[in-house]
C-alpha cells in the first residue's frame, strides 16, 4: 500500500484531495505546513507527497528543497495559475510534476498514479539483466544505476526514465510531449518547462559540458534526442 503525503495550509483542500484518493487503497497522511511534511517523512516511509507552495512556517518551495537533501521519493506540487514562477522554482530544486489549482480529480488521480509507477520501477527488480551504452554512459536496467566514465552518478526516477528511454533509442528524436507520455505514463496535457527542466537537471549529471552536450541533443522544433557518441 502506497503511502501519500498531502500538504496544504487550507483544510478544504486537504479534504478534497483525501476523497480524490481514498478509493485507491493507498494510506494517507496529511501536514499543514511544510515543517510538519519534514517530521512526517522522517518519521514514515512515504511514497509520494502532494506539496502546496504557499504555507505558513515554511513554504513547499523550501520543504521540497530540504527534503531533497534527504530523499528521492515524487513530489507533485500544488499551484495557482499565478504561480508560474514557482512552479519552475519548484521544480529546479527537485519537485517531479505539478498540478494546477483547482484540480480535476481525475487529473490528480492519475499523476499520482503515473509518478508512483515510475517510482515503483525504478526502486524494483527487471527479469532481464538489461545494460545499455553510449559513449561513457552506462545505464544498467537489473540493478538500475548509471554510471558515467566510470563514476555512478545519483539521479532521480523522472531523470532516469528519460536517459532509459534516449539511450534505448539513439538518433531517434522525442518530442517533448512523446517524452512526458513515456516516461511519465500518462497522456495529459504537457506541463510547460517539466522536460526541459529535467533534462537541463540531467545534463548536467552526465555531459563534461552541458552548455556544449556529446549525449542529449536538442533538434530544435522537434524535441531530443541521444547523440551516438564514438568519442
Amino acid at each position: 500500500m502506497a503511502k501519500i503525503l498531502i500538504v496544504d495550509d487550507e483544510k478544504d483542500i486537504v479534504d478534497a484531495l483525501r476523497i480524490y484518493l481514498s478509493g485507491n487503497d493507498y494510506q494517507l497522511f496529511e501536514a499543514y505546513t511544510g515543517k510538519q511534511a519534514l517530521d512526517i517523512v522522517k518519521d514514515n516511509e512515504i511514497d509520494l507527497i502532494l506539496m502546496d507552495i504557499m504555507m505558513p512556517e515554511m513554504d513547499g518551495i523550501r520543504a521540497t528543497h530540504e527534503l531533497r537533501k534527504i530523499t528521492n521519493i515524487p513530489i507533485i506540487f500544488l499551484t495557482a495559475k499565478s504561480e508560474d514562477v514557482d512552479k519552475v522554482l519548484g521544480l529546479e530544486i527537485g519537485a517531479d510534476d505539478y498540478i494546477t489549482k483547482p484540480f480535476n480529480p481525475t487529473e490528480v488521480i492519475a499523476r499520482v498514479k503515473s509518478q508512483l509507477r515510475r517510482y515503483t520501477q525504478l526502486g524494483g527488480k527487471t527479469i532481464n539483466n538489461m545494460v545499455y551504452q553510449n559513449g561513457g554512459i552506462i545505464l544498467d536496467d537489473e540493478k538500475k544505476t548509471v554510471t558515467v566514465d566510470g563514476n555512478i552518478i545519483d539521479v532521480t526516477p523522472m531523470e532516469y526514465g528519460i536517459l532509459k528511454l534516449l539511450i534505448q533509442n539513439p538518433g531517434k528524436v522525442f518530442s517533448s510531449y512523446e517524452i512526458y507520455k513515456n516516461v511519465w505514463n500518462d497522456e495529459l496535457m504537457l506541463n510547460d518547462g517539466v522536460v526541459s527542466v529535467h533534462i537541463r537537471h540531467l545534463r548536467e549529471k552526465i555531459e563534461i559540458n552541458p552548455s556544449e552536450p556529446r549525449y542529449i541533443r536538442v533538434v530544435w522544433g522537434q524535441g531530443y534526442k541521444m547523440e551516438e557518441y564514438h568519442g
